[in-house]
Order: structure tokens, then C-alpha cells, then sequence
């Protein structure tokens, strides 16, 4: 568990600048039914990536850590879903909305790499 405190702040970091990014995403989608759930919806996955990595980071013991890692992991693929249909709503805003979907797939592998190194 040592060993991922040298990642905690420039993840922390990331991962805050993240929903930030989504954040202000959001706010210039247009006000319609499909828009405000899907909005609903990823500000909560978002921002649950980086609360829960921040958990990690005050964890318990291993396995607390490794739970709230594996949380922060499942929000980061959830995030990858509501991109995506928020693409499928807004084609026009495509390339500005894929470049969050790359983000928050690097994410995912991150917390993935810190997961599979923790388990060993």
C-alpha cells in the first residue's frame, strides 16, 4: 500500500481537474430531458473517481484500500458510459467530449495498474 502514496496527490490532482473539466462540460450542453439526466448522472460518477481515490488514500488497511480503489475504478468506467451517450446526444460537441472519454479511460487503467500492484 506504501508504494501508491507517491501517486496520491498528482492523482488526486488529475482526478479533481477531471470533474472540473466535466463540470464545465456540462454547463454548455443545451437544457433538454436527455441532456439534464445524463448530466445528473456523470457529475456523480466523476466526482465519485476522485472522492473515492482520496478514500484510498486515508484507508484502514489493505483491503479497505484496495475496496475504495476498485470503487474509484468502477465510477471511471461508469463515467466512460454516460461519455458516451452524452457523444450519441451531442454530436456536435464530439471532439471536445471525446477528449473527457480518453481521460477518464486513462484513468481507469491507472486504477487499475495501482490495484494489480497492491494485490500482489
Amino acid at each position: 500500500m506504501k508504494a501508491c502514496k507517491n501517486y496520491n496527490f498528482d492523482l488526486e490532482e488529475r482526478t479533481l481537474d477531471f470533474v472540473k473539466r466535466i463540470i464545465r462540460m456540462c454547463k454548455v450542453l443545451s437544457n433538454d430531458n436527455v441532456n439534464r439526466n445524463l448530466i445528473s448522472q456523470i457529475i456523480r460518477s466523476a466526482g465519485s473517481i476522485g472522492a473515492n481515490y482520496r478514500e484510498a488514500n486515508d484507508a484502514l488497511g489493505k483491503k479497505d484500500f484496495l475496496m475504495r480503489m476498485k470503487i474509484a475504478r468502477k465510477e471511471a468506467k461508469e463515467t466512460e458510459f454516460w461519455l458516451q451517450l452524452i457523444i450519441e446526444a451531442n454530436p456536435g460537441l464530439e471532439k471536445k467530449i471525446t477528449l473527457l472519454l480518453k481521460e477518464s479511460i486513462e484513468l481507469r487503467k491507472i486504477l487499475s495498474a495501482i490495484i494489480i500492484k497492491s494485490e500482489k
